[in-house]
């Protein structure tokens, strides 16, 4: 009963919650603890006494109370007259039912954007939103990211003490921009955490990745007209729509090229589809929309065979212009293997053996897969077997175990 309260009804609120009490009292670092212990409440009493009528309310309400307490006690310590006037507000709301209109979109919007701030690096910046906006732990952060969880505990605490001062508020339209490009990112590395953990043994974190898809949702219902916005969620979406058909019931990974295409979530592609077309016929193009639209080729075609892949190595030459970047490139290693020949492939990835990627697990996967091709039994065995040592992903290894097994 507690995993299915909390993922089913106090997840979703975390961000409404703590939007409305750091809207109405400022102070994120101690709404944020507040909300916290709200959680913690609910945990231990919804499922004994139930589930309130109005699940919100009673997190507002406990969440408003545990500031109420903390407020009071510093006053009692510090006796400020100014803490003693804003508890005297307080006590006037915080025992009465949540009156005020939701507004959780809304708030959930300012939220996501206050934990993008500029002013904290992509590390924190991910952190905070998991945290704040996702309703995850510390320990589960530090799990997702295969981080000690006492550093995500300070990265947390020092990213709460940064945006501590900024006001509440959406920014300003022309502000927005230099906003919105963390927010995307954000988002899509929670997306592809929770579509390929980056270790355990789980491939899929499944509450990472409906998150990711109900923010992004968020925003783009925020920015209709923004083609980036547009083009992330088609990504996210055709990308959700194939995750029926990448596990065995085992939990073993099925690759793209094996997978039973009719489990393939139908009504989540032809709506991401039909994004991708909208978005790419009327915005200037970027690297979500291209990375839509390449999701798109693949998922058009009926069986892997059917795959058009001078199509898709067209688009990742555009993308490689447009956002250069070494995990494109591993990727167009592929379709360029697929149009021109495993050797050409080949040729591509040696630009990444000394770079970010050098150590990463992807590399002599990739490799592995276009000696393959290639007809070099021993050289594929040998990249798989490098690939399965690497990866901390338990179906990853499997999967690139069993590989090597197949080639003798």
């Amino acid at each position: 009963m507690v995993g299915v309260v909390l993922e089913d009804v106090l997840r979703p609120l975390v961000p409404q919650v703590l939007g409305t009490l750091v809207r109405r009292h400022g102070q994120f670092d101690a709404c944020e603890d507040a909300v916290q212990e709200a959680l913690l409440a609910a945990t231990v009493q919804w499922p004994v006494e139930g589930v309130p009528d109005n699940p919100r309310a009673w997190l507002l309400t406990v969440g408003t109370r545990r500031l109420t307490d903390q407020w009071r006690s510093e006053s009692a310590r510090r006796r400020r007259e100014t803490t003693s006037a804003l508890l005297d507000g307080l006590d006037e709301a915080a025992p009465g039912p949540d009156t005020e209109q939701p507004c959780a979109g809304d708030d959930t919007l300012t939220l996501l954007f206050l934990c993008c701030h500029p002013a904290l690096s992509p590390p924190s910046q991910v952190a905070l939103t998991l945290r704040a906006v996702g309703g995850l732990t510390t320990a589960e952060i530090a799990r997702a990211f295969l981080v000690p969880e006492a550093t995500i505990a300070q990265r947390i605490s020092r990213a709460k003490r940064t945006v501590a001062g900024s006001a509440f508020a959406m920014p300003a339209e022309a502000d927005r921009a230099s906003r919105l490009g963390p927010v995307l990112h954000v988002l899509y590395l929670v997306f592809n955490e929770g579509y390929t953990a980056t270790s355990g043994p789980d491939l899929h974190r499944p509450d990472l990745t409906r998150e990711a898809l109900r923010l992004v949702r968020q925003v783009h219902g925020l920015l209709p007209d923004d083609g980036e916005v547009a083009g992330l969620l088609a990504l996210m979406l055709i990308t959700e729509a194939r995750r029926p058909a990448r596990t065995r019931p085992d939990g073993g990974l099925v690759p793209l090229a094996e997978q039973d295409r009719s489990l393939w979530d139908r009504a989540l592609l032809a709506e991401g589809i039909t994004l991708v077309e909208k978005t790419m016929a009327r915005a200037p193009v970027g690297p979500y929309q291209l990375q839509a639209a390449i999701a798109a080729v693949h998922s058009e075609a009926e069986r892997a065979e059917d795959t058009d892949w001078p199509q898709i190595a067209q688009l990742y030459r555009v993308l490689s212009t447009v956002a250069p970047g070494p995990m494109v490139t591993l990727n167009r290693a592929v379709a360029v293997g697929m149009v021109e020949g495993p050797q050409a492939g080949l040729d591509l990835l040696a630009s990444l053996d000394d770079g970010p990627l050098a150590g990463h697990h992807r590399v002599p996967a990739v490799r592995a897969h276009l000696l393959e091709m290639a007809g070099d039994r021993a050289g594929a065995r040998a990249a798989y077997r490098e690939a399965a040592g690497r990866t901390t992903s338990e179906p990853e290894r499997r999967y690139l175990e069993e590989r090597a097994a197949r080639l003798g």
